[in-house]
């Protein structure tokens, strides 16, 4: 059993939504840290239906149990396959002084486009991630890109191609299908097919649309499925401008796991080489300082920088505080800096890095500016023991 970073810890009576991908952990944490809870999982086909039906048997149900019982969380598992059970939900909240829920799910989608009740700011928000980097005993890097971090991939024994297989055609597909009724999967298929090659790049929904035989707002709205559903996230350019030509309004795109990636485009990573793997390590940098932000309520944005010439910066963190660049190279040269330099120039960073597979850290100082060159664990140990400076 591995030890989660996350640490949930409520108040008695503090209700809270638990959103992360299916697979990625959140009924075994549940199981484990609440044992003692009523667990009610509306993927279970009786429940589904009992509850779907009849939303007020929730509270009947409540009523009946005894108060030991009502002193621990309720635990709703997949809640938005029954939006209305939340009105019934709120009404319990409001009607029985210190009951209270975690609700677990895996999809934003249906609760948003059916206004669902999200209890009037009555319960906090929690994402959950796939494994990151301080769960790790032993963290293997080229594992980790090419099958991901879902925890039952990461973790297989014995062809874990084979479980990611499952997850993109038992899960992904039909999930997608359920939440967003379409009726014309070919062209969804063929949409993850163009959307695969957009990770870890800017978003240019004509050629996707072009690809995948679609107009531009069908692929602007698989996107956004895709992000609804915690499949995917989106990042937005840093947005302070002083004097250059800037990219200002393209997001870029990444997908919530390296190995869901690999398995839609059919490729299989075999070292450490190739452009493929170095989009697979920024999107794995990006997913570990989404997860360091998140479970440690820390309060700074994660942004990209990139002027019309080219010169980018993958990571801005917080108000130009923090400029990271990702390179797959074993050699960082000085113009591997040019766009961490011209950025420096602008905004005077507080810290400035490249994270990169040499085998040392070390520190490169170009116009007065120092730019420090960091092997990969190390970032990753700067930044969850909480020593990156800026953040």
């Amino acid at each position: 059993m591995l030890k989660r970073t996350l640490k949930l810890d409520l108040p008695k009576g503090q209700s809270i939504f638990l959103w992360g991908a299916r697979k990625t952990g959140k009924s075994t944490f549940l199981k484990e840290h609440f044992s003692d809870s009523v667990y009610i999982d509306l993927l279970d086909h009786d429940s589904f239906l009992t509850y779907s039906k009849n939303p007020m048997h929730l509270r009947g149900f409540l009523s009946n149990l005894p108060k030991e019982i009502l002193e621990k969380p309720i635990i709703i598992d997949e809640v938005q396959k029954v939006p209305e059970i939340l009105d019934e939900i709120h009404w319990i909240v409001e009607n029985m002084k210190g009951t209270y829920f975690i609700l677990c799910g895996s999809s934003l989608r249906k609760l948003k486009h059916s206004g669902a009740n999200l209890l009037g700011g009555r319960a906090w928000s929690q994402l959950f991630f796939p494994l990151c980097y301080p769960e790790f005993e032993k963290f293997d890097l080229l594992k980790a890109l090419s099958y991901g971090l879902i925890p039952n991939h990461y973790l297989a024994e014995h062809y874990p191609r084979k479980s990611l297989k499952g997850y993109l055609g038992n899960y992904l597909i039909p999930e997608v299908q359920w939440e967003s009724h379409i009726r014309k999967m070919s062209t969804f298929v063929r949409f993850l097919d163009a959307i695969a090659f957009s990770n870890a790049q800017m978003l240019n929904y004509s050629n996707i649309a072009r690809e995948c035989a679609v107009n531009v707002r069908t692929a602007e709205s698989y996107v956004e499925m895709l992000v609804d559903m915690l499949l995917a996230y989106k990042i937005y350019p840093y947005a302070k401008t002083p004097k250059r030509n800037l990219i200002t309004s393209t997001p870029k795109f990444y997908f919530f796991d390296t190995g869901l990636v690999n398995e839609i485009a059919g490729r299989t990573i075999l070292e450490l080489k190739g452009p493929e793997v170095g989009h697979l390590l920024e999107q794995y940098i990006f997913l570990e300082l989404l997860a360091y932000k998140e479970l440690n309520e820390k309060d700074f944005d994660i942004t990209y920088w990139r002027t019309n010439t080219g010169l980018e910066v993958d990571f801005v963190l917080g108000k130009g505080l923090v400029g990271l660049e990702v390179k797959l190279s074993k050699n960082i040269s000085s113009s591997d800096l040019r766009g961490l330099v011209e950025f420096s120039d602008d905004y005077k960073p507080l810290y400035c890095a490249v994270i990169c597979l040499e085998p040392k850290p070390r520190k490169l100082t170009i116009k007065g500016k120092d730019i420090f060159i960091l092997p990969v664990e190390e970032f990753l140990k700067l930044l969850w023991n909480h020593k990156l400076p800026g953040i």
